[in-house]
């Protein structure tokens, strides 16, 4: 097997490396070391240091396959036009998706675009409409979305393994503690002066879980959402909610419940839930794990494969390969967001429902969040997040103290 060239790798500029954008600066020196990617710059508003491009592998001294180190400046559309860029990585703040996108667009540069891909839904919309007419390729960071396991799940549904489905629901319950809040200036808030940001556990840190719902139910369109009932509220002292629940009802009446939390007990791997006439599937999907329990049979557990987003974008500029999570796959979400975004403010629960905790040095968090610093905690909260998934009912009808009846938004 023939390794491509060094011309051939699809050159890319990521704009945001430090937070999460350390795990695509990983994602990129893996693809660059297979010769399919070559990182040509990075956009920040501080120059990555010497040190943290040697501690990435892009370094003069890493030995990157013969590469020089990228170019690097605060100039979004500069380094594009500098760099030669084919392909943009955006992992921004989400009120900065929009604007940075489309910038890419009108220079013809394709995209992959962290999740979630909007603030708002006129922005998404302005976004979507934006790569169409510059014909560009875009790419939503759900990396979920790249699992084996979706299809594999479609087909036993199709086959009929748990006869017809009757609703699906998600949980998810992780840790996060105090200085989750304070490492930028838009966490845990839902807009700043007048810009929306809607940084919530349902749009942000769990939206995986909404999102894979979503794409179950009804392949993700935002035609598909007949109505969206949310309850939201917040034990930590932030403008967003951190503990959540929310029901979509699809066009076709299929009930989509998702229960999630940043204030558990233990941290857990979240998972979403597809109900059926004689049976259930269990998907955890940060780890591509299916469970398939039926009437009759014996429990079957698989493992499944998952196919990274940058690469399947790569092949869909070499190969003509579909994209895995276009625009449109995401519009069910962005209807969500909305929904998030203009309903009342979260509610704070009172001081007897949640507890402080310091659990010290490395305190369980899951999803490569922070954890053991001090936290609050909602006692209860992890079984009451389960039976969400498993009942698909909100908080309030689950008969939570703390919860109130829902404040429905239809979009």
């Amino acid at each position: 097997m023939t390794t491509p060239s060094v011309t051939a790798a699809l050159p890319v500029v990521l704009a945001g490396a430090r937070g999460h954008g350390r795990w695509h600066l990983a994602n990129l020196r893996r693809l660059q070391g297979l010769g399919r990617v070559r990182l040509a710059g990075i956009c920040e508003l501080e120059p990555l240091s010497t040190q943290e491009l040697a501690d990435s592998g892009f370094g003069a001294d890493s030995g990157s396959g013969g590469h020089e180190p990228p170019e690097q400046s605060d100039d979004f559309a500069a380094l594009l036009a500098s760099t030669g860029a084919r392909a943009a990585v955006i992992c921004t703040p989400i009120q900065t998706h929009t604007e940075l996108a489309l910038t890419a667009a009108a220079r013809g540069v394709h995209l992959l675009l962290e999740k979630p891909p909007a603030a708002t839904w006129a922005d998404y919309a302005r976004m979507a409409e934006g790569v169409r007419q510059a014909g560009v390729a875009c790419q939503v960071g759900f990396q979920s979305f790249g699992s084996h396991a979706l299809p594999a799940i479609r087909e036993l549904v199709r086959i009929g393994a748990i006869g017809n489905v009757t609703g699906i629901g998600a949980a998810g319950a992780w840790v996060r503690d105090d200085a989750y809040y304070r490492r930028a200036p838009w966490a845990g808030r839902r807009r700043l002066g007048a810009t929306d940001v809607v940084d919530g556990v349902l749009t942000n840190p769990l939206a995986h879980a909404v999102a894979t719902a979503l794409e179950l139910a009804c392949g993700g369109g935002a035609e598909d959402v007949a109505s969206i009932e949310a309850e939201l509220f917040r034990a930590n002292d932030i403008e967003a909610d951190d503990t959540s629940s929310v029901r979509i009802t699809t066009t076709g009446g299929l009930p989509v419940t998702v229960a999630v939390t940043l204030c558990a007990e233990q941290a857990g791997e979240p998972y979403v839930l597809v109900h059926g006439e004689r049976g259930r599937i269990t998907f955890w999907y940060k780890q591509d794990r299916v469970l398939l329990q039926r009437a009759g049979h014996g429990p079957e557990e698989t493992v499944h494969g998952r196919t990274d987003l940058l690469e399947n974008l790569a092949d869909h500029l070499e190969h003509g390969t579909p994209l895995l999570v276009p625009p449109v796959r995401t519009g069910a979400f962005m209807r969500v967001v909305e929904a998030v975004r203009t309903a009342p403010e979260p509610v704070p629960l009172p001081a007897g429902a949640w507890e402080a905790r310091h659990e010290g040095p490395g305190g369980g968090a899951v999803g490569g969040g922070p954890g053991g610093g001090p936290r609050r905690v909602v006692p209860g909260i992890d079984a009451l997040v389960a039976a969400g998934a498993e009942s698909l009912s909100l908080f309030s009808e689950l008969g939570a103290p703390w919860a109130r009846v829902s404040e429905g938004a239809t979009p």
